[in-house]
């Protein structure tokens, strides 16, 4: 049997965790001023059908959030596999994060990535402290998805794709 490392051995907590493949969404809004204000964030997860609920992990101390969390509604895009580079750049400076990326604005003013897998119109409903991030729930209004694009996979620090397996009958 292998020696397990402490948890408090941060190097090896980020390893493990990179063992752990997600997608990753951007989020979203735009300003009454007309300013684009978004992230990205790997650590989405679903959450409930009924009511259609999804969740984000925010860090404490991001300059982002909240500026994101006073919105009405917020756009959450899921990358497809070919927006590796539009989800660094909104991980970067927020000065540059929209260059030269498409978007779009819905009726309810949720602002979303053009060409994503997946597009979720959100509000925040609870926002839950968790260690040294947030764990935000979304509920979603309105959303339109395709499954045949092939989602963003962070895994191991990198982004990935995904192999569709065939079962034997």
């Amino acid at each position: 049997m292998t020696d397990l490392l402490p948890a408090s051995d941060e190097a090896a907590l980020k390893r493990a965790f990179s063992c752990f493949p997600t997608g990753v969404v951007a989020v979203c809004r735009r300003t009454s001023d007309g300013e684009d204000v978004g992230m990205s964030a790997s650590s989405f997860a679903t959450v409930s059908l009924d009511p259609p609920l999804v969740s984000v992990c925010v860090r404490d101390g991001s300059t982002t959030w909240p500026r994101l969390t006073t919105a009405e509604r917020l756009g959450v895009s899921v990358f497809a596999g070919h927006q590796g580079e539009i989800c660094r750049r909104l991980a970067g400076p927020p000065e540059q994060r929209f260059d030269s990326v498409k978007r779009f604005v819905t009726e309810s003013g949720a602002l979303m990535i053009s060409g994503a897998a997946a597009h979720l119109d959100c509000s925040v409903l609870q926002e839950i402290p968790a260690g040294d991030h947030h764990v935000v729930l979304l509920r979603i209004h309105a959303l339109r998805s395709d499954p045949s694009v092939e989602p963003l996979v962070f895994h191991a620090s990198t982004f990935r794709a995904l192999e569709a397996r065939r079962t034997q009958s």
